[in-house]
C-alpha cells in the first residue's frame, strides 16, 4: 500500500469506532464531522496528501525494501549520516507547515519504531522474539502508513510514591492476566496526544520503574488498535472555540486533543507485546534502543521550525506598526535570532557527530541533543512573552472577521497600522493572539516545557550522564602546572 492519501486516512478514521470521553459526550463513530475533532483530522489529512504533492513527495518518502511501494521517510533506518539529513530533511517538511505547533506529527512515533526495529541486541537480553515482533510491527506500520500516538506515565494521584503504588497498584496500567495468546492490561496511563484521530496506541516503558518484582506488572511494551475493547479516551475539553481561521488561525488548524487512556480488561495479543517483566530493560528502552535519539531528533527539527515561527511573527509585528527601530525592540528580535541559530547549531553539531550503534543505526550525537532537550523548553518560554510585548494592548483591541460586515470603514481608519490596512492588522494581531494569549497558546507553553518531562529530573538526568571526567583533569593538571 505504502502512503495513504489525505482522504483514505479520513476514510479509515470514520470507520473506527473509538470510545471518546469529551464535554459530557461519548463519541465513537463520524469523527471527522465532530467540532472537537475535524479540525486536527482535516490538517493530519493535509499532511497525508503532501506525501503525494510533486513538490514534497521527493522530500517526505522513499522506497519500500520490502515493498517497492513509496513510504513516509521517517521509516528510513539511518545507516550513514547522509541518511540523518534525509530524515531531517523530510521531517521538517510537516514541522514547517505546522510551524511546529504540532507535537504529534506521525514522524514522531515512527523515528521511535525506526530504532527500536533495529535493536535487536537489545531485546534479545530478555528474548529475541521481541525484536522479532516490533520488527514486524514496524514493518507492518511502515506498508500501511499507520498514524500513531503513545502514553508513557501514569496518572498524577499521588505525586511522593512510585506508579506501581498509586491507590494500592490498582489505579498505573497493568498486566492483570498473562495468557497463552496475550495479556490483559487493567488501569490508566497519560498523556495520548492526538488520541481521537490515531490509527494505533502504542503503551512503552515509563522511566520510573524499580528494578523490583513488585514492579514487573507494570514493565510492558505493546501496541493496540485505537478502538480495541475495553479502551477509552477522557480527552481535555478543547481549546478550539469553532471560530474562523481568520479569528482562531492556530487552534482551527492545530488543536492537538490530549487524553488519559483508561484500560478496562484490554487484550493484547502476543504478537502486539515487544517486552513483558524485565523492569531494568524497560528502564533502559529509549536509551539502550536509540529511540532517544530519533525521536528527539524529530522534536528538535520541529522545535527549530517553532522558533522561526516566532521570529518571523515578532519581525512582522515590528515592521508593521513601526516599531522595529526601538532599541529594546531588537533587542528582544535578537534574542529570536539566537535562538533559531543555536537550535540550527544543535541539529548539525548532532547530525556532525554521529556514530554507529551495535545494531549498525547511525544515530546523531546524544550529548547534544540531550542539551538541546533541556536548553529549549526554558527559553521556548520567552517566545509568547515576547509577542505580548510588541502588541501590547493592541491583543485586546480586535474586532472579530464577522465585525468587518459592519464595521468596515471604522476598522480600515482606526485600526490600520504603518504598512497594513485595518483588516490585515487585525488578520496579523489575531494570530498573534492565538500564539501568545489564547488557551491554544498557554497549553503549548505547558506542552513545550515538560515534553521531556520535569525539566528539575531532566537537568539532573543530563549532569549524571554527561562525562566532566576530562574537564576535571584538566583543571586539576593546570592547579599542579609547573611551568
Amino acid at each position: 500500500m505504502g502512503i495513504r492519501t489525505g482522504q483514505q486516512f479520513l476514510d479509515t478514521l470514520n470507520g473506527m469506532r473509538p470510545h471518546l470521553v469529551i464535554d459530557g459526550e461519548v463519541v465513537s463513530e463520524n469523527l471527522t464531522a465532530h467540532p472537537a475533532f475535524a479540525g486536527l483530522a482535516h490538517t493530519f489529512a493535509h499532511l497525508f496528501d503532501m506525501q503525494h504533492s510533486p513538490e514534497f513527495q521527493g522530500r517526505l518518502t522513499y522506497t519500500s525494501p520490502k515493498s517497492g511501494d513509496l513510504v513516509n521517510a521517517s521509516f528510513l533506518v539511518p545507516r550513514t549520516r547522509e541518511d540523518l539529513v534525509r530524515r531531517r530533511d523530510a521531517m521538517s517538511v510537516w514541522a514547517e507547515y505546522s510551524s511546529g505547533f504540532l507535537g504529534r506529527t506521525g514522524d514522531y512515533m515512527n523515528s521511535s519504531l525506526t530504532a527500536l526495529s533495529a535493536a535487536k541486541k537489545f531485546f534479545a537480553q530478555a528474548d529475541p522474539v521481541f525484536g522479532e515482533r516490533i520488527e514486524a510491527y514496524y514493518e507492518m506500520a511502515r506498508e500501511n502508513d499507520l498514524l500513531a500516538t503513545h502514553t508513557l506515565i501514569p496518572p498524577q494521584a499521588n505525586r511522593s510514591v512510585s506508579g506501581s503504588e498509586q491507590l494500592g497498584g490498582q489505579l498505573s496500567a497493568r498486566v492483570v492476566e498473562e495468557r497463552g495468546d496475550g495479556v490483559v492490561i487493567q488501569g490508566a496511563r497519560m498523556l495520548a496526544t492526538i488520541a481521537p484521530i490515531a490509527d494505533e496506541l502504542l503503551v512503552f516503558p515509563s522511566t520510573l520503574l524499580r528494578a523490583t518484582p513488585e514492579d514487573a506488572p507494570y514493565s510492558f511494551a505493546f501496541a493496540i488498535q485505537n478502538d480495541a475493547p475495553g479502551l477509552r479516551y477522557l480527552c481535555r475539553t478543547g481549546l478550539y472555540h469553532g471560530g474562523s481561521h481568520h479569528d482562531e488561525p492556530l487552534a482551527s488548524r492545530f488543536e492537538e486533543i490530549d487524553a488519559v487512556v483508561v484500560f478496562d480488561d484490554v487484550f493484547v495479543p502476543n504478537e502486539r507485546v515487544f517486552m513483558l517483566g524485565h523492569p531494568e530493560l524497560c528502564n533502559q528502552w529509549y536509551a539502550d534502543t536509540g529511540a532517544a535519539a530519533l525521536m528527539t531528533h524529530q522534536v528538535v527539527t520541529r522545535t527549530l521550525a517553532k522558533s522561526e515561527f516566532f521570529l518571523g511573527l515578532a519581525s512582522e509585528i515590528a515592521a508593521t506598526i513601526g516599531i522595529d527601530g526601538f532599541q529594546h525592540i531588537q533587542e528582544d528580535l535578537a534574542e529570536l535570532i539566537r535562538n533559531v541559530e543555536i537550535g540550527k547549531a544543535l541539529i548539525v553539531a548532532a547530525e556532525a557527530q554521529a556514530e554507529l550503534s551495535d545494531d549498525g543505526v547511525m544515530l546523531p550525537h546524544w550529548p547534544t541533543l540531550n542539551a538541546a532537550r533541556n536548553w529549549y523548553p526554558k527559553v521556548a518560554q520567552r517566545f509568547p512573552e515576547i509577542i505580548r510585548k510588541f502588541c501590547a494592548s493592541g491583543l485586546m483591541a480586535l474586532p472579530g472577521e464577522a465585525d468587518l460586515d459592519v464595521a468596515r470603514e471604522d476598522i480600515e481608519l482606526y485600526l490600520q497600522g504603518k504598512a497594513l490596512t485595518g483588516p490585515e492588522r487585525i488578520r496579523l494581531f489575531k494570530l498573534a493572539l492565538d500564539a501568545s494569549v489564547s488557551g491554544f497558546a498557554g497549553r503549548q507553553s505547558l506542552y513545550e516545557y515538560f515534553f521531556f518531562g520535569d525539566p528539575v529530573r531532566m537537568a539532573g538526568a543530563l549532569v549524571n550522564s554527561y562525562d566532566r571526567a576530562p574537564l576535571r583533569g584538566r583543571i586539576r593538571e593546570l592547579l599542579h602546572r609547573e611551568d
